[in-house]
């Protein structure tokens, strides 16, 4: 997906992004660690302008993403929609959204998608993804050194993967992944993506409407197999959508900064090359270090909540500021080392408490399955120009890279 290009550096100096989303390279800016636990930020400009709570600390963040009863995901859209009611309006887009429901009504959603993220589901997936890999890595061979890691790989693995999983016929991929990037890409005008995320719903509703006659192995098929029309049209083809912008934008990103952080820490390669345990324990430290998702959706407090010395009034919201939870060294001695030898830690990069990420199973599958192919066919792997000044993007919803030349 299309997102800003800004040097590495660009953390420098004076930032008008929020705070919770800058970035100095591959770690979280200084000003977001050096915060409070809990923190008034202001998000947006001029009249859009709006104070918020922001939490840093690894205590602090599980607190509010732990806390359900206390602290809502759903947005309000109506001024009738009072704190702890039951809802009166959720917007097209955001129906079957996870992350816009509240138990009860969550748990009953969740149990329905459950099916097809079950450990078998993940195994029947296994061969699936060692074939894109296989592919795209076959693919940049061909193409000879240097190659650019993000555009063979980082940006083509993660949706063929989201394919595979939601059942997305093979022919039809290729228009299904430019329906979907059309619909996301916040480069785009606001008609043109409208007109994207129209023709993507058409799709996933015709595909649906298909599945519910012939129900096949993807996600889409497991959920009518195991719960017909309980779950809705409208519902389903809401989680798809949800599934490829958490899956698609985050692995992608996490591909190329993986790679780029083993590569300025060539001793920790070793771990790839190795049992599957040790690549297991590599990927999660991995995905600690980097956290590529700035924040979850914004908890609403649904009562005063006194946090340390702070009172979150009802009806305040809290970002949750991920990649400096998970350089908390409350959580983890040393946290701004990467060590791929570290005993998992219960980080956050996955949330936390009933939004936890239902596919972050499928999420450590591909990563293991595509850095342990990357080393295995291409044991020399080095950055093309290491003097190069590395380009990350800004503007996606999660952090990653916009190029990555490596050599072999």
């Amino acid at each position: 997906m299309a997102g800003e290009e800004l040097p590495a550096d660009a953390s420098s100096g004076h930032d008008p992004r929020p705070l919770h989303v800058r970035r100095q390279g591959l770690d979280p800016a200084d000003e977001l660690l050096a915060a409070g636990p809990l923190t008034r930020v202001t998000v947006g400009s001029g009249a859009d302008a709006e104070t918020r709570w922001m939490a840093t600390t690894h205590a602090v963040v599980r607190q509010v993403m732990g806390d359900h009863k206390r602290f809502s995901t759903r947005r309000r859209w109506d001024r009738r929609d009072e704190i702890g009611g039951e809802g009166i309006f959720r917007p097209r887009e955001l129906v079957g959204n996870l992350m816009d429901y509240d138990p009860p009504e969550h748990t009953r959603m969740r149990q329905k998608l459950t099916p097809g993220f079950t450990l078998r589901k993940m195994r029947r997936l296994q061969p699936s993804i060692e074939q894109i890999v296989t592919e795209r890595l076959d693919a940049m061979e061909q193409a000879g050194s240097p190659a650019d890691l993000i555009g063979f790989v980082a940006d083509e693995v993660p949706g063929a993967v989201l394919c595979e999983l939601i059942g997305v016929p093979r022919d039809d991929r290729v228009m299904f992944m430019q329906l979907c990037h059309g619909h996301l890409d916040a480069s785009r005008s606001r008609k043109r993506r409208a007109a994207a995320g129209e023709a993507f719903s058409r799709y996933l509703l015709a595909m649906i409407a298909r599945e519910r006659k012939d129900p096949g192995e993807g996600l889409i098929g497991a959920v009518v197999a195991e719960h017909g029309d309980a779950a809705t049209d409208e519902e389903l083809r809401g989680f798809c959508v949800q599934v490829m912008l958490a899956g698609d934008d985050n692995i992608s990103g996490m591909i190329g900064l993986g790679v780029l952080a083993l590569l300025r820490h060539p001793e920790q390669i070793a771990a790839f090359r190795g049992d599957e345990r040790s690549a297991q324990r590599a990927v999660d430290e991995l995905i600690r270090y980097l956290t590529v998702t700035y924040s979850p959706t914004p908890r609403i407090a649904m009562e005063d909540v006194t946090i340390g010395d702070q009172v979150v009034k009802r009806g305040e919201s809290v970002i949750c500021a991920l990649p400096a939870a998970n350089r908390d060294p409350a959580l983890t001695p040393d946290p701004e080392r990467l060590d791929v030898m570290r005993e998992p830690v219960p980080h956050v990069a996955f949330g936390h408490g009933v939004h936890h990420c239902l596919g972050a199973a499928l999420a450590r599958l591909e990563l293991r399955t595509v850095y342990t192919a990357l080393w295995r066919r291409f044991p020399g792997l080095r950055l093309a120009d290491p003097a190069h000044e590395d380009m990350f993007r800004l503007t996606t919803p999660a952090y990653g890279l916009t190029e990555l030349m490596v050599a072999w």
